[in-house]
Formats: structure tokens, sequence, C-alpha cells
């Protein structure tokens, strides 16, 4: 069953943003997008809040996400979370057809 995660990832003074470049600069995204089972990985900005990102992130099931959380690669996003203060609310859904 696919699963849809959202991930708002909240900071200041533009944050949420500089931890989306360097996510993508150190070649992460990349590899989250060439796991197996992960079928879309892709950041958004709300119009009327430039503060917060929304990662949009899609498996084909929860035992692909399950090896996804177990990476190494998870480490290094709570660090870069970590250096760039964000604060996350995740929000997960299930396909029901």
């Amino acid at each position: 069953m696919k699963l849809t995660i959202n991930i708002y990832y909240k900071g200041t003074n533009g944050s949420a943003k500089k931890f989306a470049e360097e996510m993508i600069a150190r070649g992460i995204v990349d590899k989250i997008r060439a796991e197996k089972g992960n079928l879309r990985y892709e950041y958004y900005f709300p119009l009327d809040d430039s503060e917060t990102l929304l990662l949009i992130d899609e498996w084909i099931n929860q035992e692909a996400l399950d090896l996804h959380h177990q990476s190494a690669m998870m480490k290094e996003i709570a660090t870069l979370r970590e250096k760039y203060h964000l604060k996350m609310q995740v929000k997960k859904y299930n396909e029901i057809a």
C-alpha cells in the first residue's frame, strides 16, 4: 500500500530554505530518490509562509519507508535539522485504492 508523508519543516530567517539547499548540495536528496521503494521526494514552499518547507515523500509500502528510516541518511538529515533549528510536523497518508 503506497504511503505519502508530508513533513512540514518550520524555521526562521530562511533556515528551512537553507536546509533544503544543503540537502540537495550534499546529494542526500538524490540518494533518497534512488532508494528502492521511493516514488517521490520533493520540496515545496507555501506561498503564504516563507518560513515553512513542505516535503512530500512517497514510498511503495511501509517496509520501504522503514528501511529508509534505518539508513545512514537519517542521521545526516537529523544533524542538518538541528543545525538549522527546524521544528517538524509530520502527516502520513495511506493509499486506500
